[in-house]
């Protein structure tokens, strides 16, 4: 195997001929038909996306753009990836489609090549369209399994859309569609920066946030409590990586308690943190874990659950009351098959690592350093957060929990105009690109990012 990270500079990719009038009349029918998600329709003015490649998009103008968001943190290898596109136009000329009742060749081949990297003894798999019908899925196989009903989850955490992830969720995305009906429970994570623990160390913001979750499973009364759901490291919540020990005193509680835990990998699987899993950086093994996005850099919706055998022993003579048209859909899963085995041959998830050890990590460290709006910056891999603040010594941030800020979509604005395209989030600005990126065109965003965050000095109180 080999790293592809001294490959040297990025090819340069040419600019695609854009079709500017078929991208307006794409516009045009878009406002008028297309209802968008976690948005007021009215407000909108969505951008036209005409065409990409690895690391780079062109809008409907013909503008070109370094994807730093990843899309939705999902394309981790990049957009159009050849061997990828192939192998989805070879399985549409063989079989497009088939019901998951029948064993399809493409569905068998990612689920053992998935499973040869799942920690532990996760050797079963039930597929799902996406993240959020896997947690849902999850849940609901934890339910079955234990015979008990509620689910913890943490504040500050997202597990998807649908009606029970969205309630697990412990973000503002779920207070609209919180009727409290659904059983679930949240408890405070560790968040060193912002604690809720008054902690002024790592060690004692992870035993404190141990303690509260024990405190929690015996006030709750562990006999009623199915599963805990806990993001290896949250993802579009703050990218916080969670402290040494942790993890792994969350793994001893559930076994204490007859809880099943429920890593979710949507979001940090596949390469994003610079393992192919975010819980191999803690040495732990969940029961069960779920993944989505990164299994296929997203091209065609693909998401499941990782089952240990003593749960998948629970459904060997007994039905599991669940099933979705699409799971294991021959494309999805070609384009699974495809993805990890590039990945694996071009050392994507080495690569992964080293950008954040040696590009994304020293870059971000020295921000904090120059940059008096930059309150902390953290992560892994490919996977990181810029929090912005007004203040370092109230830590006041620059936009409120739960909402943005003009200043913050000034940032925004300013990253466009300068032909990058961001992942950001409340007071947030994620450094997200593909897990493939060249070390070249990381740094060619990196310093815009330094740029922007020039301006967002501007707003701070001393400036």
């Amino acid at each position: 195997m080999t790293s592809i990270i001294d490959n040297g500079p990025a090819v340069t990719q040419p600019s695609p001929e854009i079709d500017t009038a078929a991208a307006r009349r794409a516009y045009e029918l878009d406002r008028k038909h297309v209802f968008h998600s976690w948005s007021a329709q009215d407000l909108l003015d969505p951008m036209v996306i005409s065409a990409a490649q690895g690391s780079w998009v062109w809008d409907g103008e013909g503008k070109k753009y370094l994807d730093f968001s990843s899309q939705l943190v999902n394309t981790n290898i990049g957009h159009q990836h050849p061997t990828v596109v192939a192998a989805i136009a070879a399985q549409a000329a063989k079989l497009c489609t088939i019901a998951p009742s029948y064993v399809n060749e493409a569905r068998s081949e990612a689920a053992r090549l998935i499973t040869e990297r799942t920690p532990g003894e996760l050797n079963k798999l039930f597929f799902t369209n996406g993240g959020a019908d896997a947690n849902e899925h999850a849940v609901r196989m934890a339910r079955l399994h234990t015979g008990k009903t509620k689910v913890l989850s943490a504040y500050r955490s997202y597990h998807g859309g649908t009606q029970l992830a969205v309630n697990i969720t412990g973000d503002p995305r779920r207070w609209a569609n919180d009727s409290a009906s659904t059983g679930t429970v949240h408890f405070f994570p560790p968040y060193l920066y912002r604690t809720s623990f008054h902690s002024t160390t790592e060690a004692e913001e992870s035993q404190r946030a141990l303690e509260h979750l024990e405190q929690l499973i015996g006030f709750e009364g562990p006999d009623t409590i199915a599963a805990l759901v806990l993001e290896s490291v949250p993802g579009s919540a703050g990218i916080y990586v969670p402290p040494a020990g942790y993890m792994q005193g969350v793994r001893e509680l559930c076994t204490k308690y007859g809880i099943i835990f429920i890593a979710d990998e949507v979001m940090t699987g596949f390469g994003r943190t610079g393992k192919w899993f975010a819980v191999e950086n803690f040495d732990v093994v969940p029961d069960l874990m779920t993944f989505a996005k990164g299994v296929n850099s997203g091209y065609v919706p693909l998401g499941g659950v990782a089952i240990s055998p003593e749960i998948a022993a629970t459904f060997g003579k007994r039905v599991y009351p669940g099933g979705l048209t699409y799971s294991g859909h021959p494309l999805a899963t070609a384009a699974a098959v495809a993805t990890i085995n590039t990945m694996a041959a071009e050392g994507m998830v080495e690569h992964a690592a080293k950008l954040g050890t040696d590009v994304i990590g020293p870059a971000l460290a020295g921000f904090a350093e120059r940059h008096p709006s930059v309150g902390e910056v953290r992560g892994l891999g490919v996977f990181w957060a810029i929090e912005l603040v007004k203040d370092r010594e109230t830590r006041e941030p620059l936009a409120p929990y739960g909402s943005s800020s003009p200043e913050m979509n000034q940032l925004i604005g300013a990253c466009k105009s300068r032909g990058l395209l961001p992942f950001a989030n409340f007071n947030r600005i994620h450094v997200v690109p593909p897990c493939n990126t060249s070390v070249e065109d990381t740094q060619a965003g990196l310093a815009i990012l330094d740029e922007v965050l020039s301006i967002a000095d501007g707003f701070t109180a001393n400036a």
